[in-house]
């Protein structure tokens, strides 16, 4: 049998971008809604083999949701796991009473959030070959390698953003270092040793290349490799324009993980950087 349909019901843009990235590395077919009518919809379409519920959703909340389906004889037996950051007591009780299969505290842990979700599969319907860039490695396994890889300074103001991009490169070795801001890279930069640096192109309130600029007038961070990764722009004027100011690497998002990974490795080469 082919990969899992999973649906993913998250009104969260930024959960929801994540949730659906983990999974779709990881080669799950993903179908998604914002709201708890649209989720019932789409249940009802798509007849996946998992669905991934927030708890609290416009229209239609995620406990109606569960209740409905486990009273639809066609639906019924479709696990429903609850994704929620509800921590009182008494949650859980109410959780499992509306009839979800299982339930996963936000925030999600990117490193073992597909895995506690293919808990809930069928063994014919989990992927049976993990993304290289991802692996199956434990926390404990990536930081033994991460002593003796490359320490990378990821800057982004988008706390999704920094969690796909640390789930794609640490378990690949990486050590890495996250800010959400100029200044703040700058100070970690000037704190820790960093061996390549991995930025947002538009930072809120900032000019454009202000950490590029920023680098390259600065003794201490000139030698560092730097990339941009941009969602914003699929422009080549713009990336010709970064590379004639001294960057290394231009990516556009969406970018595949072990794509990702590969020009990461690419550019510590080419600075001769073999940690």
């Amino acid at each position: 049998m082919s990969a899992a349909r999973i649906l993913v019901i998250e009104d969260n843009a930024a959960n929801l971008a994540l949730m659906q990235y983990l999974l779709e590395a990881f080669g799950y077919t993903v179908a998604t809604a914002k709201d708890g009518c649209a989720g019932l919809e789409a249940a009802a379409e798509h007849r996946p083999d998992l669905i991934v519920c927030d708890i609290q959703l416009p229209k239609v909340d995620g406990y109606e949701i569960s209740r409905r389906l486990a009273d639809d004889a066609q639906l019924h037996a479709i696990p429903r796991i609850a994704v929620t950051a509800l921590a009182m007591v008494g949650d859980r009780d109410r959780i499992m009473s509306a009839k979800f299969h299982g339930y996963i505290a936000k925030p999600i842990v990117p490193e073992t959030f597909v895995e506690q979700l293919e808990a809930y599969l069928e063994p014919e319907n989990r992927v049976k070959e993990r993304p290289a860039c991802l692996g199956s490695a434990t926390t404990r396994d990536i930081a033994a390698r991460a002593k003796d890889r490359a320490t990378l300074l990821v800057v982004d103001d988008v706390e999704a953003n920094l969690a796909v991009l640390r789930s794609v490169l640490e378990p690949s070795g990486y050590n890495v270092i996250t800010a959400a801001t100029s200044a703040e890279g700058v100070a970690i930069v000037r704190a820790n040793h960093v061996d390549l640096i991995l930025s947002d192109l538009h930072l809120p309130g900032e000019p454009e290349y202000s950490l590029l600029t920023h680098a390259k007038n600065d003794d201490a961070l000139r030698r560092i490799p730097f990339m941009i990764i941009s969602s914003t722009t699929r422009s080549e004027r713009k990336r010709d324009e970064a590379l004639g100011l001294g960057v290394a690497k231009f990516i556009f998002r969406p970018i595949a993980p072990d794509l990702l990974v590969r020009e990461v490795e690419a550019c510590l080469a080419a600075a001769g950087i073999t940690r």
